[in-house]
């Protein structure tokens, strides 16, 4: 069994503290295929390994372990030791993180390249990995050694370009960033909340210009159509046509963040999963 099928068209994209054993009880029991866990999870995987534990056929993915922050030899020790009590489960996520929080960043591609052929020397199939790619560049590097990639804040149409670009059997994984809230200024102002950092990182308004957003899009906290094409609102069902529009465009699986948090994602992915299904 692939990952694609593994994961299933739609998964769970949450901070790596924001899930307990319960919630993720309850993501599974509503049917989502995966739970991704973001903000650079430790090289120890303990958080998932511990939301395997506690369910019993969802899928772990980490979106994704920083390769700055992580050591590659303590994240293979990790995957072996998860994979050999869940095997088929984990799917490890990883990533060049971005330079403004990285004052040591330097050449991403050689730096992942390195990283990748430690964990080949370890054992770590290429199939059970991802790599986060934004740049065409590092999206080759996806392709080419693990089993796909796992995009972040893009958009359907690069989706589209992503699958042309790498053909079938290539598993692509987008995030797709939601608010639940009818009430268009007010969920315009959660999204803006939510996409203010990531306006300000070279990476992610990099790839947003590649997506065809302007320098006026990108200013003053983002244009109402760079805010309402990144962050889907609006009802359960608008946002359900949102996350589909990716697996239209050629997605394997579309992992979902809900916007806010806190203690309203489950029921928000309770009202979600009926139209979603």
């Amino acid at each position: 069994m692939n990952w694609s099928s593994r994961l299933g068209p739609i998964g769970v994209w949450a901070g790596v503290t924001a899930v307990g054993h319960a919630e993720a009880a309850e993501i599974e029991h509503l049917g989502y295929g995966a739970l991704w866990q973001g903000g650079s999870p430790r090289a120890d995987l303990r958080r998932a390994e511990e939301i395997l534990d506690a369910t019993e056929s969802l899928q772990v993915a980490t979106g994704v372990v920083n390769i700055w922050k992580a050591d590659a030899d303590e994240l293979a020790d990790a995957y072996h030791r998860i994979a050999d009590r869940h095997p088929g489960r984990l799917l490890v996520g990883i990533g060049s993180g971005h330079r403004e929080a990285t004052p040591h960043r330097e050449k991403p591609l050689e730096a992942m390249q390195r990283y990748l052929d430690v964990l080949d020397a370890r054992g770590v199939p290429a199939e059970d990995r991802l790599v986060s790619a934004l740049g065409p560049k590092m999206l080759a590097i996806a392709a080419e050694r693990s089993a796909g990639t796992h995009p972040y804040l893009t958009v359907p149409s690069q989706t589209a370009e992503m699958r042309a670009a790498l053909g079938p059997g290539v598993l692509i994984a987008p995030e797709q960033t939601v608010v639940l809230d009818e009430d268009v200024e007010q969920a315009r102002a959660a999204a803006r909340e939510f996409l203010h950092r990531y306006l300000q990182l070279a990476n992610y308004a990099n790839t947003m210009r590649r997506a065809g957003f302007g320098e006026d899009d990108l200013a003053d906290g983002g244009s109402d159509d760079l805010v309402d094409r990144i962050v889907v609102h609006g009802s359960a069902e608008t946002v359900a046509g949102g996350i589909r529009a990716h697996l239209d465009a050629g997605a394997d699986h579309v992992c979902v963040q809900v916007v806010p948090t806190a203690e309203q994602l489950v029921p928000r992915l309770r009202a979600l999963a009926a139209p979603l299904s």
